[in-house]
């Protein structure tokens, strides 16, 4: 596998099999996509080559609209990767680039720059200035140029982009059970651990911190959550609490901290990883520290059984 971020400095593929896109999630339709990608790049000796964007284009296009991501790049590079994707180029989506018309995308950045055997895309995927550029475009520079089309199934691109769509609600609603079931694996999130009030540690329950990698990733909606802990490789099972800590503070800023079950290292500024499993409740404010402590014995044991 190999990633490539300069689209100026290229190797040449052979007989390349290309698809475009976001790909957000890597969820289970995306994959159903990559696997033709993969099989066709078998059936015609070559290699398979998925072209995505950084920045996401909306992020360019409509600045002034908040934008949820469900992977970070990194993430989807390596989702991408373990879906069998031999070559992903990561084009930087600037605005040059987005001024170009839809056959200068085609000729100049589709035929030149990669040469593809085949392109794989959905019925509905539009590019080029002001997005004018479709299948149909494509199908018309056949004339010109040698590569062969393929169209995704309209049933197949609307599921996946559905399944996007249902994916963020679902998280935002604190369904990771649903969501779960939609990507194909749990929802994680990766940051670094922070210090924090360093209140549950006085009660038995120390928790870390966690400040996100990639803020505008997605993340549950506020709850507390049975979750896998990763570090240095190994995974542990834990509890999580995304919220505002009603019982002890009245800051308004949403927190998330973790606490990792039989584990007792220090891991200030160290990265971490999050798996979510199950919700396990609401977020409640209770009258004191002993009916918090209480709870969150509960907590841990319905933990345990969900991760069991």
């Amino acid at each position: 596998m190999a990633v490539f971020f300069n689209i100026d400095s290229l190797p040449h593929f052979k007989n390349a099999v290309i698809t475009i896109g976001t790909f957000d999630g890597v969820h289970q339709g995306h994959r159903t996509i990559l696997k033709k990608v993969v099989d066709r790049a078998n059936e015609v000796n070559g290699e398979s080559v998925l072209i995505t964007f950084e920045p996401h284009p909306r992020k360019l296009l409509f600045a002034e609209q908040p934008l949820w991501f469900i992977t970070p790049l990194e993430q989807k590079l390596k989702l991408v990767t373990d879906a069998g994707i031999q070559h992903i180029i990561v084009v930087p989506f600037t605005k040059e680039f987005s001024q170009l018309s839809a056959e200068e995308y085609v000729e100049e950045f589709l035929v030149k720059t990669f040469n593809p055997h085949t392109i794989i895309i959905g019925y509905d995927h539009h590019f080029g200035h002001d997005r004018t550029g479709n299948i149909e475009l494509l199908k018309k520079f056949q004339e010109k140029y040698p590569y062969q089309l393929i169209e995704i199934q309209a049933q197949l691109i609307d599921e996946a982009a559905v399944s996007s769509t249902k994916i963020r609600k679902a998280l935002k609603d604190g369904q990771v059970g649903e969501a779960s079931a939609m990507l194909g694996r749990h929802h994680s999130i990766r940051g670094m651990v922070v210090r924090g009030a360093q209140l549950g540690r006085t009660i038995g329950y120390p928790t870390a911190n966690i400040r996100l990698n990639e803020p505008e990733q997605i993340i549950p909606g506020i709850g507390i959550y049975a979750v896998f802990v990763t570090h240095d490789g190994i995974q542990y099972k834990g509890m999580l609490s995304i919220g505002y800590n009603p019982t002890v503070t009245n800051d308004r800023s949403i927190k998330i901290e973790v606490n990792i079950f039989d584990f007792n290292k220090d891991i200030y500024d160290e990265m971490i990883e999050v798996s979510f499993v199950a919700r396990l409740r609401d977020e409640v404010k209770f009258d004191g520290l002993e009916a918090l402590t209480e709870q969150l014995h509960q907590d841990k044991v319905d933990s345990l059984a969900a991760l069991a």
